[in-house]
């Protein structure tokens, strides 16, 4: 984490950048998480997992547009917790706080207490399952043991509008990370259809009523929340969409029941949905046959050492 992602400036794009694309490829810590993981703030650290509030990320997603916000020293603490069953892996770490604003997965400003602990975030947690050899909850912290890794002063934003995307003054799709904007190489084929398809089938999640419970503010207060309002996220959740689609598990009304779409609405979601599914493939297909053609990178010697303290 600290060769990919080593402490710089909290408005470094070009760190940020290397962040991004270190981690999204086929990093270590990439591979370390399972199908998908729940993330979010820590509340209080006498909170269970089962108790909190996370929202649901495949590794693409965290890897690539949450984790990155962050900054890495290479020092961590392992700490077995009981009552999870699993172990806490704690990494230093710090928020870069001064990025344009379309660098965000969205206006993480919309809740200013949210806002103000991402700010102070000084440890990204990992939740390691000994049983399946994988990260299944990762979450930030303001309780850890240290300050911050890069100081910063609060960064007021412009006022929350209700809009979870928009294009900005020269007409481009904001926020410019949720529309795989330098994750996939410039050259894919695919990667202009990608926004394109998935404004399509944005429409008819708007026509099924998923864009009701399924946003950051989470009007339903669902503890285990999971996100489609970028193309980013919808991606990394459209099998699983499709298939409580398909079984008639979503959407669900106000009181949490299952209530089936009438037959012209569920037809015309599966049908974009599919087609969004189907580029993502193709897009996904086309990035795996080139890597395997580039060598890797050989890693920077002088980069910083992990250094950790393992506890039983």
């Amino acid at each position: 984490m600290a060769r990919l992602c080593p402490v710089a400036p909290v408005d470094d794009q070009a760190a940020f950048d290397k962040c991004r694309q270190g981690l999204f490829q086929d990093s270590l810590f990439k591979r370390s998480l399972q199908e998908f993981v729940l993330w979010g703030r820590q509340r209080d650290p006498k909170l269970s997992l089962k108790d909190s509030k996370l929202t649901q990320f495949g590794p693409d997603v965290l890897a690539g547009m949450y984790v990155p916000l962050f900054m890495f020293n290479g020092k961590y603490t392992v700490e077995y917790v009981e009552r999870e069953r699993l172990y806490q892996i704690r990494l230093q770490t710090a928020f870069r706080n001064r990025l344009q604003p379309g660098q965000f997965p969205y206006p993480f400003w919309h809740e200013a207490e949210k806002w103000a602990m991402y700010e102070k975030a000084n440890d990204i947690i990992l939740w390691w399952d000994p049983k399946v050899s994988r990260v299944r909850f990762a979450q930030f912290t303001v309780f850890g043991s240290n300050p911050p890794l890069q100081a910063s002063e609060h960064v007021t934003q412009a006022a929350f509008d209700g809009q979870w995307r928009w294009t900005d003054a020269q007409g481009k799709s904001q926020p410019a990370v949720t529309v795989f904007d330098g994750l996939l190489s410039n050259d894919n084929p695919y990667k202009a259809q990608l926004d394109t398809s998935y404004k399509t089938f944005a429409l008819k999640l708007r026509e099924g009523q998923c864009f009701q419970c399924h946003v950051p503010n989470n009007p339903d207060g669902m503890k285990k929340l999971v996100l489609l309002q970028t193309p980013m996220h919808a991606a990394a959740e459209i099998k699983r969409v499709l298939k409580s689609v398909r079984e008639d598990r979503m959407p669900r009304d106000e009181f949490g029941v299952e209530a089936p779409l009438d037959a012209k609405t569920k037809e015309a979601l599966l049908t974009e949905g599919v087609a969004f599914e189907r580029v993502l493939d193709q897009a996904k297909a086309w990035e795996a046959s080139r890597s395997a053609s580039v060598v890797p990178a050989t890693i920077n010697a002088a980069a910083p050492k992990p250094q950790g303290v393992a506890t039983p």
